[in-house]
């Protein structure tokens, strides 16, 4: 595989363009932390997404040195399902250039430089949740969202119980002129269905495990979206908000990019 200092000779040649460097400079960062894990600092340069570390499952010791390689090659790192525990942890390993910022609800640590700016894409994305149970789950993909530069309007707790309640929230996220819309539930699932059919941007589904009885755990909740008949949904796992504010996210901010090309 080509090294770096060969794609900076090449350019310094003038064998290859700027834009041909940049290409090659996308598939060839990937650090590997004491033979437990490959990071992959340079993805959000490759596909517009930075590697978001799952807390879920791993050793704390582990977690707290993948993370802390992550940042000092990326400046930032994204920690998604962490435990009060492994908080702690990343909290006593913090290096005295960078901060922790925990988001309780969304469970998700972010260690970042002091120096390190988030730049605003333009990108434009609705959150919406049936229960405040589903908060959570939304607060990941509004994370995610955030983190990747786009503007998240939220509209939380509007299920089709009172679907009343979602209506003017509904307009004025419209107004905003947003992307895409995250639609977060569970039990029937339905709020997903009933925003697809009023909006005219596409609408990410999300089942949330909030469900109980028949179709227990989200199952029954994944199956009615699945299900809808309302074109323009498009669907992902269970609890999955992290995989939709990233599905979002390359849609808003694909969007913005050409907003500002026409401009």
């Amino acid at each position: 595989m080509i090294t770096l200092k060969e794609v900076l000779e090449k350019v310094a040649k003038k064998e290859i363009s700027t834009d041909e460097a940049e290409n090659l400079l996308r598939f060839l960062a990937v650090e590997e932390v004491d033979n437990l894990a490959k990071i992959d600092p340079n993805r959000e340069l490759r596909n517009g997404l930075p590697e978001i570390i799952l807390g879920e499952g791993k050793q704390t010791r582990v977690l707290t040195e993948i993370s802390l390689k992550m940042l000092s090659q990326s400046g930032r790192a994204i920690i998604s399902r962490c435990s009060q525990e492994q908080i702690r942890a990343l909290r006593e390993a913090l290096p005295k250039d960078a901060n922790l910022q925990v988001c309780e609800k969304a469970r998700m640590a972010l260690l970042k430089r002091k120096k390190f700016v988030v730049k605003r894409s333009g990108g434009k994305i609705g959150v919406i949740t049936a229960g405040s149970s589903d908060i959570p789950v939304a607060e990941e993909s509004k994370i995610i969202a955030e983190e990747m530069g786009c503007e998240v309007f939220t509209i939380y707790d509007v299920g089709v119980a009172g679907i009343h309640r979602l209506l003017q929230p509904l307009k004025e996220l419209m107004l905003k002129d947003v992307d895409c819309v995250v639609v977060v539930a569970g039990r029937e699932g339905a709020l997903a269905s009933v925003v697809a059919g009023m909006v005219g941007v596409p609408v990410i589904a999300v089942p949330t495990s909030n469900s109980y009885g028949f179709g227990e755990k989200g199952i029954g909740t994944l199956m009615a979206m699945l299900q809808s008949c309302s074109l323009g949904l498009a669907v992902v796992n269970i609890d999955a908000g992290v995989s939709a504010g990233a599905v979002a996210t390359l849609i808003a901010n694909r969007a913005a990019k050409f907003r500002k090309t026409k401009n």
